[in-house]
């Protein structure tokens, strides 16, 4: 038996490492631009903010609520909306001045008793694909 020249023999390495890394790579390439032509990472830098939000409510006289962002993340005022109410003139982040941030708030007037009544802020993604409740809250009962 000849033990040396059976060690010394590498003629079928290099080419079955080089096919296994040719497949790798058409394998990667392929999935990087399939990527790029199914736009499937164009929803990726879209994240929900993560933010808290207070709400303060006037039982007496003009049944107010004031909705107040308490702590996270700045927010662009066009991405805000609340949803779930009876207002006579629905809130506009925008005017809070463009950003809400910690310590900006917008005040809902309704006509009527507000008891029980869920006030969502949701925020809307900017090509109006997704959308996230970041806060919510139920206005005590009587």
């Amino acid at each position: 038996m000849k033990l040396k020249q059976l060690f010394t023999d590498e003629s079928a390495v290099s080419p079955v490492i080089g096919v296994i890394l040719m497949v790798a790579i058409t394998v990667i390439l392929a999935a990087v631009i399939g990527t790029f032509v199914l736009n499937l990472g164009g929803s990726v830098s879209q994240t929900t903010p993560q933010a808290s939000f207070g709400f303060e409510y006037e039982t007496s006289g003009d049944n107010n609520v004031t909705i107040t962002h308490e702590t996270g993340d700045t927010i662009e005022g066009a991405r805000l909306d609340t949803k779930g109410l009876n207002s006579e003139s629905g809130p506009d982040w925008s005017d809070v001045g463009g950003t809400v941030s910690a310590g900006s708030s917008v005040e809902l007037k309704n006509g009527a008793d507000w008891s029980g009544e869920t006030i969502r802020v949701v925020w809307n993604s900017e090509n109006n694909e997704n959308s996230a409740t970041l806060s919510e809250s139920t206005a005590p009962t009587e």
